[in-house]
């Protein structure tokens, strides 16, 4: 299988785990230059940059299929959520282009990613159990350095979430009304919560629990850096009286005060 058993521990100690080299170079390249070709902007023409980040939804093609359908993503799919559990995906969703200019990009809040659309409601939701959404996944579909635009990840912040929404119940909370308590969680660094960096190589994918705290951040490099940010989506949603994931049991464990070790 993808992930050991030390990688299984890492997650759910961490909240995050990455599997390098997921995408083959060649492929994720490919991506990249079909991304190029819906931006206006040059990849060989500085002066073209203008803006501090683009978003592109990725195409519908061969090779962003490919990519979604990476053999050791899959396994470790099951791994971390349970076997016919999720959605495969066709595509990668919506793509940031970071370019390395000095305009602030007014987007770096510490946050989570919402997951469903309540009736009737008009922004994004979340709750206790992680409706519709199994995973965060960090693709880098450039070679991502320290000052690149790395996505700041709050480690082990995952175990925090947990208790902030238990109050909401299933019925779940709109991200807006909580952004100030997501954002003080990432803002707190301890040596339980250090900062991490989802840096790598263009076809490394970063697999995180939903509930991981992150943020973006300003780029201080040279190239532009790719990056797409899909989640997960569950046919099955979890059960948190009968956790049966990794993922479940980080809840759990969360909401409880255990050891992920421990929890479930």
């Amino acid at each position: 299988m993808t992930l050991t058993d030390t990688d299984l521990e890492t997650f759910a100690r961490d909240g995050h785990i990455a599997i390098r080299g997921a995408v083959d170079r060649a492929t994720v390249d490919d991506c990249r230059a079909q991304l190029w070709d819906l931006l206006a902007e040059s990849p060989d023409d500085p002066l073209s940059w203008t803006e501090p980040v683009r978003r592109v939804d990725s195409p519908m093609t061969p090779s962003f299929a490919a990519a979604a359908r990476s053999p050791a993503l899959t396994e470790a799919y099951d791994q971390l959520v349970g076997p016919g559990r999720w959605t495969q995906r066709i595509e990668l969703g919506n793509v940031a282009v970071r370019f390395p200019t000095a305009t602030e990009s007014r987007d770096t809040g510490w946050h989570i990613d919402a997951s469903f659309l309540p009736p009737g409601a008009s922004r994004y939701f979340v709750n206790v159990s992680s409706r519709d959404r199994g995973l965060l996944m960090l693709f880098l579909l450039s070679d991502v350095g320290d000052d690149d635009a790395p996505t700041r990840i709050r480690s082990g912040s995952h175990l925090d979430v947990p208790h902030l929404l238990a109050p909401f119940g299933e019925a779940g909370v709109d991200m807006f009304d909580i952004a100030g308590e997501l954002d003080a969680i990432g803002s707190r660094e301890t040596p339980e919560r250090p900062e991490v960096l989802a840096t790598g190589a263009a076809g490394d994918v970063h697999l995180c629990h939903p509930f991981l705290v992150h943020a973006a951040q300003q780029h201080r490099g040279t190239r532009p850096r790719f990056l797409s940010q899909p989640g997960l989506m569950l046919t099955e949603q979890f059960d948190l009286d009968h956790p049966r994931s990794p993922v479940e049991q980080a809840i759990i464990a969360g909401s409880s005060g255990l050891s992920p070790s421990t929890a479930g």
